[in-house]
């Protein structure tokens, strides 16, 4: 049973891991793979509006994607584009990224061999992964504008959508502890965090929502 203080928690983390752009047009549209189909829905979602003229999807697998997606993230995720209507000619993979940060650097890299100028990005990830994806692009690639993006949905459409509500808490205050941390470790900026988020982690934290900590970094509670 999840209580109403942990619930009340969860929707502050999640609201702040959300950076409320507003989409525009952009150079490209970069989707980061992920288990979450969802993405590459958003990417054509927005091709299809006019918000870029290309679309790049990004990674390799991982074993929460293995099985599901045995040609790789990317290759997936292209499959998936162009069944919903997407030419072949709009879409770049990058088929090696195994984390956010090689999500970026190899995924301008392709895009500099492509010959594709990017002055902006719209950056599309899973929700809570929004402010995460941003922090990264911003420090791999800070000459380019970032715009995030995700699948529009609220916190209870998103527990819904995988049926686990205690993962989905463990995820968010895992996104949240690497916000924190990663910035020291170069692999981000650093962003603020409000008082009233970093207590509705720690109160997380102390609940037991901590498998997707990283356990060298955990807070003490």
């Amino acid at each position: 049973m999840i209580s109403a203080q942990a619930w009340a928690d969860t929707r502050r983390l999640w609201d702040y891991h959300q950076m409320g752009h507003t989409p525009r047009p952009c150079s490209v549209a970069i989707g980061l793979g992920s288990h979450d189909l969802g993405v590459a829905d958003t990417a054509v979602d927005l091709y299809k509006r006019g918000m870029a003229p290309l679309l790049l999807f990004t990674g390799a697998t991982s074993p929460t994607t293995r099985e599901r997606m045995p040609r790789g993230e990317a290759v997936h995720y292209r499959e998936r584009a162009i069944e919903l209507g997407v030419p072949g000619s709009a879409i770049l993979v990058e088929t090696h990224a195994r984390n956010t940060g090689e999500n970026i650097r190899l995924s301008r890299a392709v895009l500099e061999e492509a010959g594709v100028n990017v002055s902006s990005v719209l950056l599309i990830s899973k929700p809570y992964e929004e402010r995460r994806a941003y922090a990264t692009a911003r420090l791999q690639w800070p000459e380019v504008e970032i715009v995030s993006a995700s699948t529009p949905m609220t916190l209870d459409e998103y527990v819904d959508s995988l049926q686990d509500a205690r993962l989905v808490i463990d995820m968010l205050v895992g996104a949240l502890q690497r916000l924190l941390i990663y910035p020291d470790q170069g692999f981000m900026i650093r962003q603020p965090v409000p008082d009233d988020v970093l207590k509705a982690y720690e109160r997380l934290c102390q609940a037991g929502f901590t498998s997707r900590l990283l356990a060298d970094n955990r807070p003490s509670v």
